[in-house]
């Protein structure tokens, strides 16, 4: 028995891996968030497997379906949107099995702020303008960030960074961003990327607070800030140049 941790990707349904998509069709039990989970990937489920919905469930409960399956002998196919790498609450769940010694493995998805790149068209490494991308969020309800990660911290170097659960709190972003990036710095929101009812909000941080609010954007949503996103005369990396030794 084991149980796979599954990156179910961004949101459109056929943005899984074959390999994602493998282990959801072979294991009799499955758990997802519904609320971040297309639902279309239940289908690939076999006929008659147990399908529970996580949203609603705490820690305690979701460890308690997982070690009801162990003693079962039946897999479970754990499916956490996006890639559960960043911000998947996936780590308490490990410790929880390593402490009684369950199984499992986990296969990586396509990530929120990728799909959202793609949706930009846009690549967030460019040469001369920006190489370093930087994952984050701002602490709030849920747990605080820890010392030396604020905002005013990692914006210190103006790389490229990509905000995670936080455009509820834009107006805060743009405040502390604003002394490092200035208010012309380029900035996009992107909600529900890769699904059919996604939305593109692109600015500067003098206005993207309001564009936000306009459009009543309050939950799964990534916003970049950078200058990658608006580079358009920049040096041809050296991956294909013709004078690269080959």
């Amino acid at each position: 028995m084991t149980v796979h941790f599954i990156g179910a990707g961004p949101g459109a349904a056929d943005l899984i891996t074959v390999r994602g998509r493998d282990l959801i069709a072979s294991s009799p039990i499955c758990l997802y968030a519904g609320a971040l989970v297309p639902v279309e990937l239940l289908d690939h489920c076999p006929d008659g497997a147990r399908k529970v919905d996580t949203a609603n469930l705490d820690l305690d409960q979701i460890l308690a379906e997982l070690s009801a399956a162990h003693e079962q002998g039946r897999d479970v196919a754990r499916l956490h949107s996006g890639d559960p790498s960043v911000f998947s609450a996936m780590a308490e769940q490990m410790r929880r099995l390593d402490a009684v010694g369950i199984p499992y493995d986990v296969t990586p998805g396509v990530p929120a702020y990728a799909a959202a790149a793609a949706t930009l068209r846009r690549e967030l490494t460019v040469p001369e303008v920006g190489q370093t991308v930087i994952l984050t969020r701002v602490g709030g309800r849920a747990t605080a960030m820890p010392p030396g990660e604020s905002l005013a911290t990692l914006g210190a170097s103006r790389a490229t960074m990509v905000l995670h659960l936080a455009v509820q709190q834009i107006e805060r972003l743009v405040e502390e961003l604003v002394p490092n990036y200035g208010e012309d710095c380029p900035v996009a929101v992107v909600a529900r990327a890769s699904r059919p009812d996604e939305l593109i909000l692109r600015g500067t941080l003098a206005d993207i607070a309001e564009q936000v609010q306009e459009a009543g954007v309050r939950r799964t949503a990534v916003v970049i800030v950078g200058e990658t996103l608006a580079a358009d005369n920049f040096r041809d990396s050296h991956l294909y140049s013709t004078t690269r030794d080959r």
